[in-house]
Parts: C-alpha cells; structure tokens; sequence
C-alpha cells in the first residue's frame, strides 16, 4: 500500500509520520452515485482521530451526505469524488484537527471540555484550541466518546464521597455534582452549559450587555407586569391543555405546589410575544436569560417548550434567525429528541395547517445543525405517543417522509436506477 507523509508539505523521505494514500471506488450510477472510502479506517488509525471525524468533514466540505455510523464498515459519501480531491480535503482537516499549532507535528489528543475542543500535543506539550465554529467541532462536541478507566475511578469515588455525605446529613457543595452524575450529565441527560462559552448567543448577550442601561425600567412602564410572581400567576392561569403542551413530562425540578419552571417559560415568551406584537420580536438574548433565571438553559425539555413557543406560521424562514439561541442549548441527542418532539406538539396541536412544511422544516433543522443526520433518521423511523398522540405520529411522520428518503437517497436512488435498466 503507497504512502504519504501526513504532513504532504514536508519532502523529506525520512519523515516519521506516514499514513496509507486515501483509496476512493465510485459505485452506482446517476442520481445514487456514490464513493466509498477503501481504507478509511487505516488512515483514521495512523492519524489517531475516529473515522466518523473524517468522513464527517469530508461530508461537511464536500456539502455531502455520509453516514459516520455504517453497519457494514463501508465509509460512504454521496455523489463521486476521486481520491485526489478527497486527499487534499484531508489535509485540510490535518491541518485543522491533527496538528499541533506550535511545532506542526501530528501528535495531539483531542481533549473535550465545556463544549471546548483543544489539541493536547505530545511532542512540545503546547496545548492548541480548535476553531467551535466549525461544523465538525459541533459534531465532535455532540459526539464526545466517555473517559477511560482512570476517568470512571474518579467518577465511583465522587459517587462515593456523595453516599457518604448524605449518610451524614451533608450537603454536597458542589453544584456540579449534586446528582451523582456522570460526564458532568444530570441524571436526565441534561449537560450543564458553559457560561463562557465562545459561542455566538454569548457573543451577543455580552455585546449587548455592554450597551445596557444601568437604570432599571419602572414597572408601570410595562403593559404587561413581567416580574417573576405575575409569570407565575399567569402560568397557573394558563388552560390545561396549553400547560399539557408546554409540559411535556414531569421531572424532578419542577415545582411540587406551583407552576412547572418549564410552564412559566411557556408563560413568559407568550407574554411578551404579545407585548412586542409577534413572536419574532421576543430576542434570543432574554430567553436565554429567562430560562437561565428558572434555572433550566441546560435541561433537555426545555428544547420541547422552545420548539412550541419560539415559533409561528412562518416557521421555515425562522429557523435561521433562532439557530444562535438554539445552537446554545441543544448540546447531547436527548436535547436534538425533545426539539423534535416539541416540534411534533407544534405542528400536529397547535398547528396542523403547517403539516405540509414538516420536509422543510426538518431540512432547516439539519442544515442549520440543530438536529444531527443519526438523530433525524431515528426519528423517522418509528412513530411514538411520548409527545402526541399515535395518530397524529402517524401524520406527522408520513408528512416527514419525502425528508427521511432524501436523507437515505444514496441506496434507494440507486436500486431504483438498477430496477429500470
């Protein structure tokens, strides 16, 4: 097998680092074309990176569709690319996501902490960030692999120490792990967000922070009273099936005597929907906010009242605008599975007429990276009474169809194109 040096920059024959030449076969024909990657795997081994890292990126360059978890080890993407295209995209991704900014060399970890990817280097110990607004480094974020033996040690001694505690009648000071849980995950599957996260939503509410007012607004200034014991009023006002469909499923942070956290965010932005004439005028910045005062920016349901209650009729053209707040707050699949069932309570309750827009409204999903490709086509796949009832599943399902299929079009195109030969 021919190789390279993975640095294809250095001429020098005696370079230590190799890897294989990338081997591409193009199978199919018309619209099902498609190009395997021979020996994907090999290149992934000698670069230390997972192969769904690779074929991901080459998906993401190429504005492909590739599948990063393949049942049969064929590393696909669709449509034809010769290896020669695919090797200098690769060295693209060297560059970016293998080697060590400082001494170039590709003996780096990759080492994920507070949705930060930094490039541990081995060689000179420099330790080099990875650019987050990349779209591979979101689906590296989203895909983070669990720690190792020494990492689940430490995890036992913490869940240790807390039994401990709590045989004594102690608190844990720690917030962070007051459930005990692990990979900084809540028992839920909630991933905790960090506040100084280089994102674009933090980018914002620190620009806007700076321009705010030190002055407070007076209360009678506001049509609508917006202090938090007038929301929570409201909350308890609102019609049961209106909490039923902000309140997807009881947890343990809810409140036992009032109004759910999740119902007064319900509550609040359609106040102040109704306050600013349209939905659209309600800022990411002061959801975020709100949700952070209820203490629930980093559970997964709340993704559920937001896909119910951000949005209107012209969902499809809003997507876009509301990507930065909901890029924030979608970080693990559960939180990708409530965004979808809350779009499910959306659409199939509160309105049926956009039925026909689900195709366009998962697509806005998927090209904004709200919602993974793994995740949409499981959700495709089977109907469920979580979120609505079986019926309207059903709808909305056969509604998302021609989305799913153009999803997996690479296959299908590709036995129908075999059939009328």
């Amino acid at each position: 097998m021919a190789t390279v040096n993975i640095r294809r920059d250095v001429t020098d024959p005696f370079y230590r680092y190799k890897m294989e030449k990338l081997q591409s076969k193009i199978e199919g024909k018309g619209n099902g074309i498609k190009t395997v990657i021979v020996n994907l795997d090999s290149v992934a081994k000698s670069l230390s990176r997972p192969p769904a890292y690779l074929i991901k990126y080459f998906g993401f360059e190429l504005g492909a569709q590739a599948n990063a978890k393949p049942t049969d080890e064929r590393w696909i993407i669709n449509g034809a690319h010769d290896a020669a295209k695919l090797q200098d995209y690769l060295d693209g991704f060297i560059s970016k996501f293998v080697l060590c900014k400082k001494c170039k060399n590709p003996e780096t970890d990759v080492q994920i902490k507070d949705e930060k990817i930094t490039l541990d280097c081995k060689a000179c110990g420099q330790r080099s960030d990875v650019d987050p607004r990349l779209k591979l480094s979101t689906f590296i974020v989203r895909n983070n692999p669990k720690g190792g033996k020494k990492e689940k040690k430490d995890k036992k001694a913490r869940r240790e120490a807390k039994k401990e505690k709590a045989a004594n009648g102690e608190q844990d000071a720690s917030p962070g792990d007051s459930n005990g849980s692990e990979n900084g995950e809540e028992e839920n599957g909630d991933v905790g967000v960090e506040a100084g996260s280089d994102d674009e939503l933090t980018r914002r509410i620190n620009s806007v922070a700076k321009e705010i007012d030190v002055e407070e607004v007076e209360d009678d200034s506001w049509a609508v009273d917006m202090s938090e014991a007038a929301i929570k009023a409201r909350a308890r006002d609102l019609p049961d099936d209106l909490k039923r469909s902000l309140v997807l499923e009881h947890g343990g942070d809810d409140e036992a005597d009032g109004p759910s956290s999740y119902e007064q965010l319900g509550s609040w932005i359609v106040d102040a929907a109704a306050e600013a004439g349209d939905v659209t005028k309600v800022s990411d910045i002061d959801i975020y906010k709100k949700a952070r005062d209820f203490g629930i920016e980093s559970k997964h349901k709340t993704l559920a009242v937001l896909a119910q209650s951000i949005f209107d009729d012209k969902i499809v053209k809003q997507i876009e605008d509301r990507a930065p707040l909901l890029k924030k707050l979608i970080t693990s699949e559960r939180h990708e599975k409530s965004f979808l069932g809350g779009t499910e309570r959306f659409v199939g309750q509160d309105r049926p007429a956009l039925l026909t827009q689900i195709p366009a409204i998962l697509l806005g999903y998927f090209q904004n990276d709200l919602v993974s490709e793994e995740t949409l086509k499981a959700w495709g796949a089977k109907t469920s009474k979580k979120y609505v009832d079986i019926s309207t599943s059903k709808k909305i399902h056969k509604a998302a169809q021609p989305f799913i299929e153009w999803l997996e079009n690479a296959e299908s195109d590709e036995e129908s194109e075999e059939e009328s030969e």
